[in-house]
């Protein structure tokens, strides 16, 4: 702690600070340090913020600052920043902004010419992926997937060709939804890795082909509470992954599309050309008939 107090806060500054994803002890010394001396911490739900800074000896002034109340609450802080105040902003668990409040309110606040801090800390994807043994130098940070289920396909499509590692956060009350699209949409050989509860007493870390993904998650009720970072293996490279992701898209578009509407999409999706698409559509169409 005096190595943190030694160091620089300017006032009229914007902290971002990241908080616990659930091991409470995983807060760090300059976060401590930096809630204990704001003029005020803007966070998400203040009983839980409160919460937090009691398990630490603190007190500090609180502002509500949630996603229905973003542009509204950014306004005051401003003013407030412009008065020479410090202010912190958090939320519930984890990064603020990354799947979470607080992206409006760092955007207006560098608008206004005022400094904008981070304090960096837990983040449940890049804790996910560490321990996922999964070996790629890129991911794709996707956050929560559309709740409606044509949505959610039509955004899973659209990543089938993507060979970073795809990092999705959900909720555990669709889970289930979740490992369903995924499995109706790509190969069932990719490896999938489930990260549950991290950093909490009952943390799972489960990792298998998205052909047994269902079966796990339904063999244990358990595994439709907590929240969720699913991460999956990104698609092969060369010409016959591709090959295969765009004969997957013309499957599952011929089901609910004409063979020229079919051809035409997975052309858009894939940039394969269209005219062989649509000969390959026929002779689907020609097998199943």
């Amino acid at each position: 702690m005096g190595e943190a107090a030694q160091q620089s806060y300017p006032t009229a500054t914007l902290y971002i600070v990241a908080t616990p994803i659930g091991n409470v002890t995983d807060i760090s010394v300059r976060a401590l340090h930096i809630l204990g001396m704001v003029d005020a911490v803007a966070c998400e739900d203040t009983r839980n913020t409160g919460n937090l800074l009691t398990r630490f000896g603190l007190s500090r002034p609180m502002i509500s600052a949630h996603q229905h109340n973003e542009r509204e609450v950014a306004d005051k802080i401003i003013v407030r920043l412009l008065a020479g105040e410090r202010i912190a902003l958090v939320s519930d668990a984890g990064t603020p902004g990354v799947s979470d409040p607080g992206a409006r309110i760092v955007d207006a606040v560098r608008a206004a010419g005022l400094r904008v801090v981070p304090v960096p800390g837990a983040s449940a994807a890049v804790t996910a992926l560490s321990a996922s043994g999964l070996v790629n130098d890129q991911f794709y940070f996707i956050g929560f997937l559309p709740a409606k289920a044509r949505q959610r396909e039509t955004a899973l499509l659209q990543l089938l060709t993507v060979s970073a590692t795809l990092v999705f956060y959900e909720a555990p009350h669709r889970i289930l939804d979740c490992v369903e699209a995924l499995v109706g949409v790509f190969q069932p050989e990719r490896q999938v890795v489930f990260a549950r509860e991290l950093t909490k007493l009952f943390e799972e870390i489960h990792r298998c082909p998205l052909s047994e993904a269902l079966a796990w998650v339904k063999a244990d009720a358990h595994r439709e509470k907590g929240e969720y970072v699913v991460l999956l293996e990104g698609a092969a490279s060369g010409g016959d992954a591709e090959a295969a992701d765009a004969e997957r898209i013309l499957n599952i578009l011929l089901a609910e599309c004409s063979v020229k509407q079919a051809a035409n999409l997975t052309a858009q999706i894939t940039g394969r050309k269209k005219n062989a698409l649509y000969e390959r559509a026929l002779e689907i169409k020609g097998a199943q008939d």
